[in-house]
């Protein structure tokens, strides 16, 4: 995508006047926006249109956002995901997490939070790189390698598909290799706030993170907790 050409965004929620309202606060602020009144039409919509980024309502009738979020990674999506949740759906926005989403937002809220929120998730997502910037800067993870340039994480000659918010986290990692990274510090670098509930998505971000470089994610050799300090990446 050029410089020019506008982000194209899937708004899914069920309510006609959310809808609408974040439809036109997306394009007055330079988005191409599609929408969507429920699960089966954002596939249909996904089946047929790139999107840079998915804005979605965890209630909806029929498949709900979580099951939907679910379903489109284990199908190999990776386009980013935002989840608005209501205020009393706490399990809810980890169940989100859990699934894949990269980011939630609880209802009700301010919309320039939102776009907030939507560049931070934006951010996240690495430029390619020119031919000359390329290095050959790897870490190794057993048979996995990470390509700290790239942002790439491989099996062999097998790409490890990635979230955005796992790419940051790997990002924080690599830069640290072999450090201690606090918990308030990952909320911190990865745009959190409130700072239990962010503490207690990061240490979801991390199980999931886990389960892609781990032999065994129960017993983490590589992604290491540091009791009552953070976390630290140990490569061989």
């Amino acid at each position: 995508m050029t410089d020019s050409a506008p982000l194209h965004l899937l708004v899914v929620d069920d309510d006609d006047r959310i809808r609408g309202l974040l439809q036109k606060f997306l394009i007055r602020h330079n988005y191409l926006v599609s929408v969507a009144t429920d699960a089966a039409r954002a596939r249909r919509l996904l089946g047929g249109l790139d999107f840079d980024l998915i804005v979605m309502d965890v209630m909806m009738p029929g498949e709900d956002g979580v099951s939907l979020t679910r379903a489109l990674r284990d199908q190999g999506v990776m386009i980013p995901i935002l989840l608005l949740t209501a205020r009393g759906e706490a399990e809810s926005r980890i169940d989100g997490l859990e699934a894949g989403a990269d980011d939630y937002l609880v209802k009700p809220f301010e919309p320039r939070e939102l776009l907030l929120r939507i560049n931070a998730i934006l951010r996240r997502i690495p430029q390619p790189l020119k031919p000359a910037a390329i290095t050959a800067r790897n870490l190794t993870l057993g048979p996995l390698r990470y390509d700290v340039d790239r942002a790439e994480l491989w099996l062999g000659d097998q790409p490890i598909r990635l979230t955005t918010t796992e790419i940051a986290l790997m990002r924080i990692f690599a830069a640290r290799a072999g450090e201690v990274v606090g918990r308030e510090k990952l909320v911190a670098e990865l745009g959190g706030d409130e700072a239990q509930a962010s503490e207690r998505a990061v240490d979801v971000q991390i199980t999931r993170l886990r389960r892609k470089i781990e032999p065994d994610p129960k017993q983490p050799r590589y992604l290491q907790t540091i009791r009552g300090e953070g976390y630290r990446l140990a490569p061989d």
